[in-house]
């Protein structure tokens, strides 16, 4: 499914007549002559037009610009967004200077649309953390609560009001210690690793009908999970409605079927097939050096 057709970015030209036009901000304590990001980062990789598939890629280096890219992207689209991201004084004029199209069936950008970055799942992985370690601790409690309670002999009880401690010395001194503890504990949100959560968090996040930007969503997850990862995009653009566009150095990723791909370390940027990017070339040269250990 579409939804984004294409979007284009300021030539050259749009930009440097905006910074030569004001040259008074650039004269302002919180403007740099050096620094004005976005500004400056795209002209010279020659990108300025960009169109898209259900499945389209922004490959790179660091510093190479896909994370900018998508951010400028989910900006001017007014996308959902958890993180924030590397704001200047410059980027609302940036953003008033770029344009996009959507697809002729999409009339707007569907509400569920929504940014998901590797802060993102780093924080709900912390999170899931912190949950458990207060099961842990309520845990310890119950056991201790068990122990005490048989330990003791029961007490007596006269009025209506101690109802609810009665079944809970009775329970406690008829149940096994983890009978016990299993009824009055909340399930931990995640026997699973740091990899198999954030699986999770993306399956949760991501719906039917909906555009999503995803920054390097590889960042946590095993080759295993990323290979999984890559058929839950496949299936999720071919038949639940969804489009992606992603920033990855991920070869497994890369590998996506029918994704198109812009090499952000080429000049000028060009639409390149996965085996052809350098970063996956360096793990096949590598593993057919050592094929003998196989």
């Amino acid at each position: 499914m579409l939804y984004l057709k294409s979007f284009t970015l300021p030539s050259r030209k749009d930009e440097d007549g905006y910074l030569l036009s004001f040259p008074y901000q650039l004269e302002m304590g919180c403007y740099s002559h050096n620094d004005v990001y976005p500004f400056k980062l795209f002209p010279q990789k020659e990108l300025k037009d960009i169109s898209f598939e259900p499945i389209t890629i922004f490959y790179g280096g660091n510093g190479s610009g896909k994370s900018t890219l998508l951010n400028v992207i989910a900006e001017k689209l007014d996308i959902t967004r958890s993180s924030l991201f590397n704001d200047t004084p410059y980027m609302v004029s940036y953003l008033d200077m770029c344009k996009f199209s959507l697809a002729m069936e999409a009339k707007k950008v569907p509400t569920a649309s929504r940014k998901i970055t590797s802060d993102d799942v780093f924080d709900f992985l912390l999170d899931v953390r912190a949950v458990n370690e207060g099961i842990d601790r309520r845990r310890e409690a119950l056991l201790n609560e068990h122990y005490f309670t048989n330990e003791a002999p029961m007490p007596r009880f006269t009025s209506l009001a101690e109802h609810d401690e009665f079944k809970r010395c009775l329970e406690a001194k008829r149940s096994t210690k983890s009978a016990y503890v299993s009824r009055r504990l909340p399930k931990e949100l995640a026997g699973k690793s740091n990899g198999e959560s954030a699986f999770v968090y993306f399956t949760q996040k991501i719906e039917e009908n909906a555009l999503y930007l995803l920054d390097e969503p590889e960042n946590s997850l095993s080759p295993k999970l990323q290979q999984e990862m890559v058929s839950f995009l496949e299936d999720s653009a071919r038949f639940y409605g969804c489009q992606f566009v992603i920033s990855t150095h991920s070869p497994f990723l890369l590998a996506a079927k029918g994704a198109k791909i812009y090499d952000l370390d080429s000049n000028p940027v060009t639409p390149k097939k996965w085996f052809e990017l350098e970063n996956v070339r360096t793990y096949h040269d590598f593993f057919k050096k050592h094929t003998h250990l196989f």
